[in-house]
Formats: structure tokens, sequence, C-alpha cells
């Protein structure tokens, strides 16, 4: 039951945030005591504890990770920490300082007040590991799918749990697993990644095992395999779902006992490895099937985190595009290129099979073939791109906004001729010439439709 009158403790330099908190919390049943800052944090920590601490990330003076850190050796808790800011790091660092949850801004106040309560009533479920913060991550995005992807990172990254990423081809599973392991105490040590779907399946054995000289034809001297190469560290095994059937059951017997032998040897080799797996795949599926052991998936499957297709993410798509242009100019030495306005809603509204990979090869050809500074929708006339309704006024805003800047003129009666020619010229051709059906199609007469017809023969304008 929750701890009714508790006294819960807001902390952060946003005077509207703590107003609507604090209200939340009172309505619940608690009392709630405001602060500015972490100095003021502390002056009241002199004479009182509260039951709960919800503390901003960035504040004046010092921040609310250094003021987590602080008040957890005093025996303070738990603490929620609230953030603007939820990229991979900022997260799990906060995980690591030993807070209990974290909210990301703006958040919802009833969620709010629910992980309120669940701290109140349980112990912090994650081991605290102090350690410094990592360098920020690739993974990025700032939609609530994202940020509940960066939620379980930096609460799962501190253990030792075995993670099953899920997620259609080219979602970034990779950047996950890899993230897991910076955010990890095991960072210092290897990250080794194997794509288990593109390793022939007589090889793959000697490839996860290792094997010794003369185990087969070829080998001759041992080899040591990604088990050994990882130890201390991740082992990343993608496309986990494509494992024969045989090699699923000893990598089930390496995972129970953390013993294992190299191909043809006899010495017994204890590994110290924390597995991270990925597929694309539906295991269950696979399970039913007989095309997968239920009994690995679920030694697989402790912690699930489900990376979403991008185009239900399309809020993303700006910032990810922006990352890669940058990024593919200075691999590639080349002018950083930028899209205009109408360019981006058109990659904002494709659907994108390849996900993130897919728009990132995207960026990377339009930096080396697009002529100008500025992508333009012509420059994604290869059909990369999905068309709407709504995309001709994107595009004529982009060529008004050029030709205002170029100092011309009539650009309103330019872009109505224009704009009647397309029109009738599209409609004619939809209709296969026949004026009658053409100028209904359009809503006008077949006078006006011959008459404007006409005149747009007669005077074509340039650049609209």
């Amino acid at each position: 039951m929750t701890k009714q009158r508790a006294e819960i403790w807001i902390a952060d330099d946003d005077r509207g945030v703590r107003f609507v908190l604090a209200e939340a919390l009172r309505d619940a049943g608690h009392a709630v005591r405001e602060f500015g800052d972490a100095d003021a944090v502390r002056e009241a920590l002199q004479t009182m504890r509260p039951a709960l601490l919800l503390t901003d990330v960035r504040m004046p003076g010092e921040d609310g990770l250094s003021l987590l850190l602080a008040l957890k050796e005093q025996g303070v808790g738990p603490v929620i920490v609230m953030s603007a800011y939820t990229d991979v790091a900022t997260t799990a660092a906060a995980y690591r300082a030993g807070a209990v949850d974290y909210l990301a801004k703006p958040f919802d106040l009833d969620q709010a007040v629910a992980a309120v309560e669940r701290a109140l009533i349980d112990e912090p479920a994650v081991s605290v590991v102090l350690a410094p913060a990592a360098p920020a991550h690739a993974l990025l995005g700032e939609s609530a799918a994202m940020r509940e992807v960066f939620r379980l990172i930096g609460r799962v990254a501190a253990s030792d749990l075995n993670v099953l990423i899920t997620g259609e081809t080219g979602t970034g599973k990779e950047l996950v697993a890899r993230a897991l392991h910076e955010e990890s105490a095991r960072r210092s040590r290897p990250f080794v990644a194997l794509n288990t779907a593109a390793i022939p399946s007589e090889l793959l054995e000697s490839e996860l095992f290792g094997h010794e000289a003369g185990a087969f034809t070829g080998a001759t001297r041992r080899h040591p395999g990604r088990f050994e190469q990882a130890e201390g560290g991740t082992l990343f095994l993608d496309e986990i779902g494509d494992m024969p059937l045989a090699l699923q059951t000893r990598l089930l017997r390496v995972l129970a006992g953390g013993e294992f032998y190299r191909v043809g040897g006899r010495e017994l080799i204890r590994g110290n490895v924390r597995i991270v797996a990925a597929t694309h795949q539906d295991l269950d599926q696979r399970v039913a099937a007989g095309q997968f052991r239920a009994d690995l998936k679920h030694r697989l499957d402790v912690v699930r985190i489900a990376l979403p297709a991008l185009r239900t993410r399309r809020s993303d798509i700006p910032l990810l595009a922006q990352h890669f242009m940058a990024s593919a100019a200075r691999e590639l030495n080349l002018p950083a290129k930028r899209f205009s306005r109408a360019a981006l809603k058109l990659i904002e509204q494709r659907d994108y099979p390849g996900n993130v990979r897919e728009l990132e090869n995207l960026c990377r050809r339009l930096t080396v073939i697009a002529p100008g500074v500025e992508i333009l929708p012509a420059d994604l006339a290869d059909g990369s791109a999905a068309h709407t309704g709504h995309d001709w006024a994107d595009a004529l805003r982009d060529w008004a906004e050029q030709a205002l800047a170029a100092g011309e003129e009539d650009i309103h009666g330019r872009a109505r001729e224009a704009l009647d020619r397309t029109l009738l010229e599209a409609a004619l051709a939809a209709h296969q010439g026949h004026r009658q059906h053409a100028a209904a199609a359009l809503g006008v007469g077949r006078n006006t439709l011959t008459r404007k017809l006409g005149a747009s023969r007669t005077r074509k304008p340039s650049g609209a």
C-alpha cells in the first residue's frame, strides 16, 4: 500500500514544472516541498529527509546527477531523475548513479505520479555500478518509442542479464548492443559481434568456440573463437533466429554452464561473457515451427528491447537525416549539404523498408550526387521518396523563396500560369486528350479550358 502523506521533494529550476508536478502529487495525497537548485536541497537535508526526491538533471550550479551521487552516499533515497535530454548516455548515467526511475520531459503527470508511488513501495531493481559516464552514442531519436528504448538500456546496462533485441532489418540493433556494452562495467573489455546468418553453418561452430590445430581440414593452427575473444566483455550474436538447431543445443549448454571446448579440443574453457542477441524474426513463431529451441529462447530473452521501425517514428527522421548528412560529408570529405523544406517533407513520408540504414544510405548518396548545397525535391526524383498531395505546395514555397531572394518580378503571375498549364496538361493526359472530360475533372467549363490552354501555349513561363 502506498505510504500516504509521504513528503516528496522536487528539485527543478523550471518553476512551471515544479508547480504542475507538485499539484499532481498533492492531489494524490502527498506532501510536497519544492527547490530551485541542488544547494537548496542540500541545505534542507541538514534538518530533514524526504521520502523521495525528484530531481532535474540540468540546473544552475550543481547538476542533478552529482546531487544524486551525494544523496546515495548519505543513504537518502529513492531518487527519480527528470530530464529533457533523453540520449542513452544521460539515461544510463542516471541509473548508474542510483536513480530508481527516469522521467523524460515532457512527461504525463499520471505516469509521473505512478512512478513516485512505485518507488515508495519498491526497492531499486537495478544494480548500482558507479563509473564515469560513457561517451554519447550514435543511437538517436526523440520520439516516445526511442525514449523507451533509451530507458531500457539505462536500466539493464549495468547488469549482466542476457538481452534480446528485436526489430526489422536496419533499425539499429547493433547500436543498441554497443550502447549496452559501453554503458556497462564491461566497457573496458572487448565488444565482439558475430552475424550468425553470414557464416556458413559448417564454420559457425568454429567461429563461436574456436578450434584446435588439426581439428578439420585446413585447421593448421589453434584459433580462438568469439567467446574467447569477448572474454570479460560482451558477445553480440546478430540474427540469432537463423542459427542451426544443432548449434543452438551447444550454445544452450554454454549459456547454462559458462563452459565450452574448442572444436577438436579437450581443454575445458570457462568464459565470462555477457550475451546480447538480436533477430528480425519472431522467435515464438520459430519455436512453434520447431526451428528454434524454446529453452534457448528463454535463456536469451531475459530482457527484451524492441526497436521500432523508422516509419513508426517519422518525427525522428529530420534529426537522423541531419546527422547522416553531416557524417557523410566528413567521411567523404565533401561539403555538407542540407535538405530544403520540400525535400525534407518528402523523406519524412517515405516508408523506409530498410529503416535507419536505408535513410543513412540515401543521405550518403545525396551527398555525392546532388548538384547543389541544398537538397531539392528534384534530387529525389529517382523514386526514393514517397510523394503526397501536399508536396507541391512545399515545392512552390521553395521556388517562391528562391525567386524572391533573387529579386525576380511578377512571381504571382508566373506561378499562376505555370499552375494552369500543369493542371491542363495533366488532365488532358489523364483523359486521352478529351477536352470535355478534362474540363469536368478540373471543375471548369470546356470553353474556359480551351482559352487557358491557348494562353498557356502562347506563353510558357520560365523557372516556374
